[in-house]
């Protein structure tokens, strides 16, 4: 970067555009009217490279505004240093921070940059200095503006702002040899077979994916809509009340046996009460008739009702031993009907406690919040069984197709967001769904005139938080096409949804910066 010379040279010129070397080693550049008289004694550069043309100084209009505010103005400049003329003198080895100032046309171009002082001279005319400076530091921008100021300037033409935004890098036109051998063009290489490789694969690849596609759509069996299914029991209320309070809820698991609700009968706990004070009644009338016939009495007082609640007016009246002993039959006959009664009603009311049936999975409950009465029968929670081989996939295929299904025939089933298809196999083709009702299947689908059911039974389990999620079938007549059809179009699935993944994330981080 630095022009190398030794800096105890005090005879060193370094070569000029428009001067030549005055006497006694001055630096100042000489005018440009002498031109003629320098080219005619043979001052002139030759085996000139065009890398080394930067470290030529031309001489150009600019000035040298130091850190003090002082300025200099300067004589010529290279990209190793620059010479200017000062009315202080500098002391060789002396650092400076300065700055060029020079004219682009009708702006002015700042270079900063750090440089030394190598000499120091009076100036001819006795006003002043003429103080030679090294670039010692500079950055590569600044730098590579210098290089192109410098190689206008030795183009002929004046630097300016239009033609370095260009991208314009002018350099001395060179006068070609006549005669000179041409350069032989250098031989034409190959191309290599790699890309042609890969664009057969791309080819065959794009192919390949069309086909699959076409054969999946259009060979295989498609059914109109597919959904995994279970065996639904629905628990419903043994009586009107209000029903108790539980924390069951749609996705929680249940055992069997496990206590899931009650409903709380507020009439059948009354009538439980009366039967038993019905009951206690007559039991006391029995006790105390024994203990006036132990007695020996011969007349004995007698109720004339054995139950209390009766409306009538209880009245007592003096009978026999002989009719207080058929009055006592009597009251033990009402007694053991009471006692009936009392089972009865402890029955209806223990089968108000409701007890899961079966290690199942629920689907829905009805809430039980501030008290929600229901009527006999109505549906208080909807189970699922959730065993392996009861979580199946209910299809329904149009009557045109279902000739062509078959029992035991192979099945390909794909779940949501999942890549991987699950094979399955035909379990029974039915024109109505089975008597036992199935969750996971609405209602308003199965209202079709023209479909028919298809049961199908997967090779893998399937979880049981599917229950209700739709799927996608193809029944295959072909197995062998069919599985390669099926693993080429959803790996082109997983491929296209991983683009659009990462197209979703790249668009919620722009939405989530452009927020912030």
């Amino acid at each position: 970067m630095a022009d190398h010379f030794p800096r105890d040279d005090q005879e060193r010129h370094e070569p000029t555009l428009g001067g030549s070397k005055p006497e006694g080693g001055s630096t100042a550049p000489e005018p440009a009217d002498q031109d003629s008289v320098r080219l005619t004694k043979g001052d002139r550069v030759q085996h000139e490279r065009r890398d080394e043309r930067g470290y030529i100084r031309v001489a150009i209009p600019f000035r040298v505004s130091l850190s003090d505010d002082s300025t200099l103005n300067g004589n010529d400049v290279s990209l190793g240093g620059f010479s200017a003329h000062g009315n202080r003198a500098f002391q060789p080895g002396e650092e400076i921070s300065a700055s060029l100032l020079m004219m682009a046309g009708s702006s002015e171009l700042i270079v900063p940059l750090r440089a030394e002082c190598l000499r120091t001279d009076p100036a001819p005319n006795g006003k002043g200095y003429q103080i030679s400076f090294e670039i010692t530091e500079i950055e590569p921008p600044h730098r590579e503006l210098l290089r192109q100021v410098i190689r206008s300037a030795l183009s002929g033409r004046s630097p300016n702002i239009e033609g370095l935004m260009a991208g314009e890098d002018p350099q001395t036109p060179r006068k070609r040899q006549v005669g000179a051998a041409q350069p032989t063009p250098h031989a034409r290489q190959p191309k290599p077979m790699g890309r042609y490789i890969l664009l057969f694969l791309a080819i065959g690849l794009l192919v390949l994916v069309g086909a699959a596609t076409a054969y999946r759509n259009f060979m295989l069996i498609e059914p109109n809509f597919a959904a995994v299914t279970a065996p639904r029991i629905d628990i419903r209320a043994p009586g009107p009340g209000i029903l108790a309070a539980h924390e069951l809820q749609a996705g929680d698991r249940v055992e069997i046996d496990q206590l899931l609700t009650n409903v709380v009968n507020s009439d059948l706990e009354s009538d439980l009460i009366l039967a038993d004070a019905a009951r206690q009644f007559n039991n006391q009338l029995i006790e105390n008739l024994r203990e006036h016939l132990e007695g020996g009495n011969q007349e004995v007082s007698l109720a004339n009702s054995a139950q209390p609640a009766s409306g009538d007016t209880m009245t007592f009246e003096s009978v026999s031993p002989e009719i207080a002993r058929a009055r006592i039959e009597q009251f033990e006959t009402a007694r053991d009907y009471e006692n009936s009664r009392i089972a009865a009603l402890e029955a209806r009311q223990s089968s108000n406690n409701i007890y899961s049936p079966c290690d199942c999975l629920v689907a829905w409950a009805l809430s039980s919040a501030d008290g929600t009465y229901i009527n006999e029968s109505e549906q208080i929670m909807t189970l699922i069984r959730t065993q392996e081989d009861d979580v199946l996939v209910e299809a329904l295929v149009h009557m045109n197709d279902i000739s062509r299904i078959e029992p035991n025939q192979q099945a390909y089933v794909t779940l949501a967001n999942t890549t991987e298809p699950i094979r399955a196999r035909v379990r029974n083709v039915a024109l109505d769904v089975e008597r036992q009702p199935r969750a996971g299947f609405p209602s308003w689908v199965r209202q079709q005139q023209n479909v028919a059911s298809v049961l199908l039974v997967p090779e893998e389990p399937l979880p049981a938080e599917s229950v209700g999620q739709p799927v996608d079938v193809r029944f295959t007549e072909a197995p062998l096409l069919s599985a390669a059809s099926e693993r080429i179009w959803q790996g082109v699935r997983t491929v296209i949804q991983f683009g659009d993944d990462i197209y979703r994330t790249a668009i919620d981080e722009k939405d989530d910066d452009t927020g912030g």
